[in-house]
């Protein structure tokens, strides 16, 4: 049984409070959502009876509570939740992240950005155990999801407990850099410059999880007219 516990402040005790960031990385806060409003009103699911606000203790988190396999153009992540009206160049996303899914090898929880339509945006995905579809950074460009990580880890170690992690995205080096509970040192890397803009969102690909404190910073841009 999943252990109902709720964002483990020791993870990130050496940390500023959330409440107290107004900017990271040289980035200023754009956006940040804890859920204690009570509404999730914010984002947009690709399914919403997959998707509930929930509370733990006195907390409140949003919980991807079911898997959907809502019709994706090309294989790509099935359940996503968007933020709407945030469309950043460079950014940071932030956030804590518990996996609430059965214990197997792809066990996994995924954070999309750069997200332009259902068919074009980049996604990081957190497997348990590493291979060329799990534990690495893609992008979907019109075509099932590609794997563009140079650098990786074995896998992500999930447990039942909270964890922090945190995207960090600069489009004119192209780089995108992934942390998981240690800040200081990325778990994973790739070089892009495909897409030079795009939304933030949180889900999986066909797991289930719950999502708090969320963070976003970054260059706001206007959505550039369709061609």
């Amino acid at each position: 049984m999943l252990a109902v516990l709720g964002p483990n402040p020791s993870l990130w005790a050496d940390e500023p409070k959330s409440a107290e960031v107004k900017e990271l990385l040289g980035l200023p806060l754009v956006l940040r959502d804890d859920f204690e409003s009570g509404k999730t009103d914010r984002w947009v699911p690709t399914a919403a009876e997959g998707w509930m606000l929930t509370e733990q203790g006195k907390n409140h988190v949003f919980s991807q509570f079911k898997h959907i396999a809502t019709p994706t153009p090309v294989r790509s992540p099935h359940n996503r939740a968007m933020l709407k009206d945030v469309i950043v160049s460079d950014c940071v996303l932030d956030l804590k992240l518990q996996s609430t899914a059965r214990d197997y090898p792809h066990r996994s929880l995924c954070l999309f950005f750069g997200y332009q339509d259902p068919s074009h945006f980049y996604y990081v995905h957190f497997g348990q155990k590493a291979d060329d579809h799990a534990n690495q950074i893609f992008i979907v460009n019109a075509e099932p999801r590609k794997k563009i990580s140079t650098v990786s880890t074995d896998g992500t170690p999930w447990d039942d407990k909270w964890h922090h992690a945190r995207v960090v995205r600069k489009v004119e080096s192209g780089s995108i850099d992934i942390y998981f509970d240690n800040m200081h040192k990325p778990v994973m890397q790739a070089t892009d410059k495909t897409f030079q803009w795009g939304q933030i969102g949180i889900g999986s690909f066909d797991d289930t999880g719950n999502f708090d404190d969320v963070m976003v910073f970054g260059k706001v841009v206007p959505k550039p007219a369709a061609k």
